[in-house]
């Protein structure tokens, strides 16, 4: 299991966003040399967590708990067939593109150590935006990503702090007691939410975005069968 490159974006303007700035860091290109990641500081505050890369529009990026984005190179030649277009390693916004990786059926809080510093925490998967389907200019795209078998790519926060570089090993070194992966949940938050309580013991690694989400199902999805109602502290 390798990492194949790291990725890291400018900012641009552009007429595809709903940033308020009308910027974006999506367009990441790999990079030369180590990259230090850390943590960034809390959702809503702290952007990326690679030194150099830009994240615009902190209400869905960035923060602790997506510090990373990490995308199999086996599902962007899976895409590549399909659309049948080249994308090199970043192409779809991802920092980490990897190699042998179970990327997608990672555990929600399985750890990866990467090279011989850092270690990083899987929290979900990606859910698509706007953003996203302008920059890759394909119609249909949230409603086909989303859909897709190939998998949503998994969302990190940093452990242990530290600097990466293309070809440094990767290494599962810790597995939680919970069936929830990174697929799974993805699934349960896109197309079939009356699974989203059963993802909530997963709840101590989630990314706050999707813990809302499930939250608040099972707070309505509970309220509905006549049980309590917990969800006050819910919202995010």
């Amino acid at each position: 299991m390798t990492l194949l490159s790291v990725n890291v974006g400018r900012a641009k303007a552009v007429e595809y966003t709903d940033s308020a700035s009308g910027m974006t860091g999506i367009d990441k290109r790999p990079v030369d040399g180590p990259v230090r990641i850390a943590a960034p500081g809390p959702p809503g505050v702290g952007a990326g967590g690679l030194a150099g890369d830009t994240v615009c529009d902190l209400r869905f990026h960035g923060g602790n708990d997506r510090a990373a984005y990490a995308f199999a190179r086996e599902d962007l030649d899976r895409w590549e067939t399909e659309l049948g277009r080249e994308l090199a390693n970043g192409s779809f916004g991802e920092n980490l593109t990897t190699l042998g990786l179970d990327v997608n059926g990672a555990l929600i809080g399985e750890r990866w150590r990467i090279g011989d510093e850092v270690v990083l925490e899987v929290t979900g998967g990606r859910i698509p935006c706007r953003t996203f389907a302008g920059f890759l200019d394909e119609k249909g795209w949230v409603k086909r990503f989303t859909g897709s078998t190939a998998g949503p790519g998994a969302l990190l926060r940093v452990i242990e702090p530290g600097e990466i570089r293309a070809g440094d090993p990767v290494t599962v070194v810790h597995r939680p007691d919970h069936h929830v992966t990174v697929a799974l949940l993805h699934h349960a938050a896109t197309a079939e939410r009356s699974l989203l309580p059963e993802m909530l013991v997963a709840a101590e690694w989630m990314e706050s975005g999707l813990l809302a989400l499930a939250r608040r199902y099972a707070d309505k999805y509970d309220a509905g069968r006549g049980g309590a109602d917990g969800g006050a502290d819910a919202a995010p």
